[in-house]
């Protein structure tokens, strides 16, 4: 073989390797592998969803299907595999206040609790097989409005992870078969001015390059973790300082070779290198019970919390390093592309969506930003109360209210309501997208609409 021809095969070989990585991750982004669907980014752009439905006389519902005990993970979508968790307690209905209220009160799980997994045909709502995780009294208590299954699955295709927090996390393949499970010891965080108060752990794993990431800020070692994802060995795992009580699923930043994860908090949101777990950057300044999860979006990384003196949202850089907390009268810094310091979100996680931020408070105030300078659109209120955050899909969003009502407005910098959508049911999880169906988790039901 002469150099020409070597030099050749090289390139073709790079070609295919090159395609192969291409086509893996258009296949990639086409699923909702984990919570809000590819990359944590809330959205789908291959189909078309649709913008009116009616439980009652079921137009444009594709399907219902009865899903016991309660849970408020989301469904996550592979092909035609759709996922989901529950916790079913043995002896009676389980208790859950939902509203606007300020309580808190710990439910009273002190009976067995079945702690299940379900796969579902996502094109006819069958149940194609359920697993029995594990069975017992649950170890952590549960905040009045949570459930004992708020984690979402994550999946890859070839695996499906669950974790019911100080119930364990649980690894099957798409057969049902379990490949491995761990314990992760008691995970029971709460409220930090409160101690003894446990409000439920929600924080869903993340699947990246065969790793699985999690983010524990429990009350005394808050962490954050890298597991095998073939094993559950656990790779690295670095502790997280005072960043204990939070409710935050971790994002992926990856660039040129390069990988963060990004974990929010209260008292420091950070970024870890994805290899080693090495504190690549901090910044303080947030919320005191920070649940939504960071959003990337035009080379920027989102954070939002809301919760005792501040509601900030920040746009951090990407090559962010060391402490970059701002300044008390500072709305920006050389890694801080823009703040603003009121008008955060408590629950949800903000929707990044065709160069505009919206971001839902609890009391229904959608607030909608330009999301690379900050500048607020419009500020509208839903009137209702929302738990679950907002997805998007074929140029309009979707946001669930706690009611069930669903709320389609039109993408961009202009409010205009579509239609309100009535599910007849609570809804306390963040929704799925896949092709031209959306799939509701409602507090009995899985619901998809087409």
């Amino acid at each position: 073989m002469n150099s020409k021809t070597a030099s050749l095969g090289l390139i073709l070989c790079l070609i295919c390797l090159f395609n192969q990585s291409l086509n893996a991750q258009t296949a990639y982004n086409n699923q909702w592998p984990g919570f809000r669907g590819p990359w944590g980014c809330g959205y789908l752009e291959n189909g078309k969803a649709p913008t009116t439905w009616n439980a009652d006389s079921a137009k444009n519902i594709k399907w219902k299907t009865a899903i016991p005990g309660m849970g408020h993970s989301s469904p996550v979508i592979w092909n035609d595999y759709l996922f989901v968790t529950t916790a079913v307690n043995t002896s009676s209905n389980e208790s859950l206040k939902v509203g606007l209220y300020g309580d808190i009160d710990q439910a009273n799980d002190s009976a067995v609790h079945e702690f299940k997994v379900y796969c579902l045909d996502k094109n006819t709502g069958k149940i194609i097989w359920e697993r029995l995780a594990h069975k017992g009294i649950p170890k952590s208590k549960r905040h009045i409005k949570a459930s004992q299954a708020n984690c979402t699955p994550a999946t890859d295709g070839k695996y499906v992870v669950v974790h019911f927090g100080s119930e364990g996390m649980y690894c099957y393949d798409f057969k049902g078969n379990l490949i491995w499970k761990k314990d992760m010891g008691l995970i029971n965080p709460g409220w930090n001015t409160t101690p003894g108060v446990e409000w439920g752990y929600s924080s869903s794993p993340v699947i990246f390059k065969d790793r699985i990431i999690l983010q524990c800020d429990i009350p005394k070692t808050p962490f954050v973790t890298a597991l095998d994802l073939a094993t559950g060995n656990e790779i690295w795992k670095t502790p997280r300082g005072n960043n204990a009580q939070t409710y935050c699923t971790p994002a992926i930043y990856t660039k040129n070779g390069k990988t963060q994860i990004i974990a929010n908090g209260y008292m420091n949101s950070c970024g870890y290198d994805f290899e080693t777990g090495r504190e690549i950057w901090k910044l303080g300044n947030g919320g005191d019970i920070p649940t939504p999860t960071p959003v990337i979006a035009n080379d920027l990384i989102y954070l939002n919390s809301a919760h005792g003196k501040s509601s900030p949202i920040f746009a951090v850089r990407p090559d962010a390093t060391g402490d970059i907390t701002l300044a008390p009268d500072s709305t920006k810094n050389k890694y801080i592309a823009w703040s603003v310091k009121r008008g955060g979100a408590y629950m949800q996680t903000p929707l990044i969506y065709k160069g505009y931020l919206y971001n839902l408070q609890v009391n229904g105030q959608l607030i909608c930003f330009d999301a690379l300078t900050g500048e607020v659109k419009y500020k509208e209120s839903l009137n209702e109360a929302f738990s679950a955050s907002g997805i998007a899909a074929d140029g309009k969003l979707f946001f669930s209210s706690e009611e069930g009502n669903i709320f389609v407005v039109k993408a961009g910098p202009v409010y205009q309501l579509l239609a309100k959508n009535a599910l007849k049911d609570i809804c306390m999880a963040t929704p799925a997208v896949s092709g031209n169906t959306l799939y509701f988790r409602t507090r009995h039901y899985l619901i998809a609409v087409e």
